[in-house]
């Protein structure tokens, strides 16, 4: 996959999680707030995915900027011609449970927010990345890496950290339909 693929990848990436998340803010009050046992309600998730996201964009903001700097000192051209594509490396960070990770507190949901803030912190957030993306469209996002420490990925590119926070998203979707399923559950049986 070429460079200009995988921007385009990452790109389609970040409009299908809006896509894909409109429907869990069109869900009843009551969906929204049933919390399964120990576990978060489905209003938490959507939560702690735009602080996760606040966190990551602090990271991709620093890294544009870095990497903007360093294509105007060095040989875009010759950085792009040994690009090899490198998402699939993170793919796993989509698959709920697949790694053992304890997140920051600071990631935790407090419930500040509505859900209707939430839903436009999202929308904001996600055209903020795709506009970073825009400001990278010859590949200079890979002249830029920062240390992940999640799964123990080592240094990662800015394209990498933008695909990154997509496959977190993703990787909560599957959270919510646990929950749910749990609801449906719950529901049934009374």
């Amino acid at each position: 996959m070429t460079i200009q693929q995988t921007i385009l990848h990452i790109d389609d990436e970040l409009s299908g999680i809006l896509r894909d998340y409109e429907e869990w803010f069109r869900l009843t009050p009551e969906m929204l707030r049933f919390k399964p046992h120990d576990r978060w309600s489905i209003e938490q998730i959507l939560e702690h995915v735009t602080l996760t996201n606040h966190f990551l964009l602090i990271l991709i903001r620093k890294g544009t900027r870095k990497a903007k700097d360093s294509a105007l000192k060095s040989d875009l051209n010759q950085a792009v011609s040994n690009y090899e594509y490198n998402l699939e490396a993170l793919d796993q960070i989509a698959r709920h449970n697949s790694f053992k990770w304890i997140r920051p507190e600071h990631m935790e949901p407090n419930g500040e927010k509505s859900t209707a803030e939430v839903k436009l912190l999202l929308e904001e957030q996600i055209e903020e990345c795709q506009q970073m993306l825009r400001q990278l469209p010859n590949g200079e996002g890979i002249l830029y890496k920062t240390m992940m420490t999640v799964n123990n990925l080592g240094k990662i590119d800015v394209y990498q950290y933008l695909y990154f926070l997509c496959l977190h998203a993703r990787r909560h979707i599957s959270q919510m339909q646990g929950v749910m399923e749990e609801y449906r559950r719950f529901h049934t049986s009374q």
